[in-house]
């Protein structure tokens, strides 16, 4: 079958089972356009506002549904518009294809319009990438690009295709990727690794265990529940890990890390056994490396080579996918209950109840509404089940440390960028992905603005994506470390807003505004019943900070609960 390279992407898309791409057109990626227009029966384009959209869009969706997000730019500032979402899913694991298109291959290094070494830009944030010049090359590269995006520890993988190459023709067939030299996606796993493991968990006397992300990428969630359960062995999440594991589960003791749970993070200082389980001992998770779980004999279960004793020295690493690990680890864990140590998790909890938790969920003190309190009403009429996306900020660490899930995958967000505009595009992919869970976004009124124009995505596909602004007139996360490390000096951190109602409305999206607590319930029930998108403003407290909180270089063991 002899077709245009443009043709070629489109039908390499068909292959892979894709049906659903985020992009933005232009010049050097319309041949592949026209080519979408023909094909629009079986994939389906979705037009965002700005190429970061499409990532995040992409993102999203992969995140809701484990199939790898693709995102399409043209060339020069549309596809340098992509690297901050590409940045985001390469340090959150995300699987994603994006596609950029090129200018022609006569005109590489001319500085021609709207050229960018997209690829030199990119290598630093990409698990792979590869510029194609020549039309034949589109069928192997982009199995290869889908291969190596899904596979092991995913990632974002950019093709960047000139537009000669697009124009021209080849002789097409497709076949998938299942094997590349010198790639080896997924270690071997060694039974005695494991074996050496499980004799340290079995003799342990207060074992703790850390699950991330990897929990979810490998589908391992049934094995770990029935590892916690037959070990008895407490189980903490960081914030990607989250709904790996029922939030109501009686053996899960909350979240780690900067704003974690009180118990989880003291803890980690006097636990005999730290078992890892597909998180990456990240800066936030450990604080002071210095003083981090040095009491503690480290099991670390992980798929990437380079994660291991990286930051945390390990007595014993089980290189492996987590779920054939967890398997092998299963048979050979010795059931127990560790009741006393439980105990000591469920003191620190009434602590942080006392101290944090109560004010948060149902203020007495006379202030204006909490986010707590917000993501709690959102939990009663959501029951657990919808799909929360997150941006970045207070609101984010609120909506990790209240959300409730009963189904993993629920909790989307950005982890290890940190990328405020984030959670308005994710939430329209993680709605497509799922259409049949609600999403709501979770956002504060800085965020927000940073990519508000997707509104008009949401306008125009009709997706019915809740949005949820937590308004509190600050860039919030920064003026809470201004206020407890600057002296109150807060430096460019007030918001003067617009009426955020009105721009919703302005897209023809239902919108509204909360200022009353009494009025909160039956809004959140109004949103909740929407069969289309719904634009809600809450107004919170301008000062709420959010705690427990553990500051930059303290340890784990130096939380502060005020």
């Amino acid at each position: 079958m002899k077709i245009s390279g443009a043709e070629a992407v489109i039908r390499c898309l068909l292959a892979e089972g894709v049906d659903l791409v985020y992009g933005y057109p232009g010049g050097a990626i319309m041949p592949v356009y026209d080519e979408l227009y023909k094909f629009q029966d079986q994939l389906h384009h979705v037009l965002v506002r700005h190429e970061q959209g499409a990532a995040h869009a992409a993102q999203g969706f992969a995140r809701a549904t484990g199939k790898v997000g693709v995102a399409i730019a043209t060339s020069g500032p549309g596809a340098t518009n992509l690297v901050t979402g590409i940045a985001d899913a390469q340090i959150d694991s995300t699987p994603m294809v994006c596609i950029t298109g090129q200018v022609g291959k006569h005109l590489l290094g001319s500085d021609a319009f709207q050229e960018t070494d997209i690829i030199g830009i990119s290598t630093p944030v990409t698990k792979w990438n590869y510029q194609i010049t020549e039309a034949d090359e589109i069928p192997e590269i982009m199995a290869k690009a889908f291969y190596i995006a899904r596979s092991g520890r995913p990632g974002p993988v950019l093709v960047d295709i000139t537009k000669n190459a697009q124009f021209d023709t080849l002789d097409f067939s497709y076949k998938k990727c299942t094997d590349i030299r010198s790639y080896h996606p997924k270690p071997v796993l060694k039974i005695e690794k494991v074996a050496a493991a499980a004799e340290i968990i079995n003799k342990a006397k207060k074992p703790m265990i850390i699950f991330g992300q990897g929990i979810i990428l490998s589908k391992a969630e049934e094995e770990l529940k029935a590892l916690i359960e037959k070990s008895g062995i407490p189980a903490a999440w960081t914030i990607l890990g989250l709904s790996a594991l029922p939030t109501e589960h009686e053996l899960n003791v909350g979240m780690v890390g900067m704003h974690g749970n009180y118990g989880p993070n003291v803890l980690t200082n006097e636990c005999d056994v730290l078992i890892a389980l597909g998180m990456r001992f990240d800066d936030r998770v450990t604080g002071n490396l210095a003083t981090y779980a040095k009491q503690a004999k480290v099991v670390h279960f992980e798929i990437d080579p380079a994660e291991i004793d990286k930051n945390v020295k390990t007595e014993v690493a089980v290189l492996a996918d987590l779920k054939e690990a967890l398997t092998a680890l299963l048979p050979l864990i010795e059931k127990n209950s560790h009741e006393e140590w439980h105990n000591e998790f469920k003191k620190k909890y009434e602590i942080e109840l006392d101290a944090v938790i109560n004010e948060e969920l149902a203020p007495t003190n006379g202030k204006g509404i909490s986010m707590g309190e917000t993501i709690e009403m959102i939990n009663k009429h959501s029951k657990g089940d919808a799909i929360m996306v997150s941006d970045v900020g207070q609101h984010q660490m609120f909506a990790c440390r209240y959300a409730k899930f009963n189904q993993t995958k629920s909790n989307v967000t950005s982890g290890g960028l940190g990328t405020m505009g984030f959670a308005l595009p994710a939430a329209i992919g993680a709605k497509m992905g799922r259409p049949d869970r609600e999403v709501v976004a979770i956002i504060g009124d800085g965020g927000f603005q940073m990519n508000i124009q997707e509104l008009g995505t949401i306008h125009q596909t009709k997706v019915p994506v809740k949005i949820v602004v937590l308004n509190n007139e600050f860039l919030g996360m920064v003026r809470q470390w201004q206020e407890l490390f600057f002296d109150y000096r807060y430096a460019s951190t007030v918001m003067t807003n617009p009426n955020f109602c009105a721009i919703a409305e302005g897209y023809y999206i239902k919108a509204r505004k909360v200022t009353k607590r009494q009025e909160l319930d039956e809004a959140i029930a109004e949103m909740m019943a929407s069969k289309d998108s719904y634009f809600l403003e809450v107004m919170v407290e301008k000062e709420n900070n959010v705690f427990p909180m553990i500051p930059t270089g303290a340890s784990v063991s130096d939380i502060r609960l005020s």
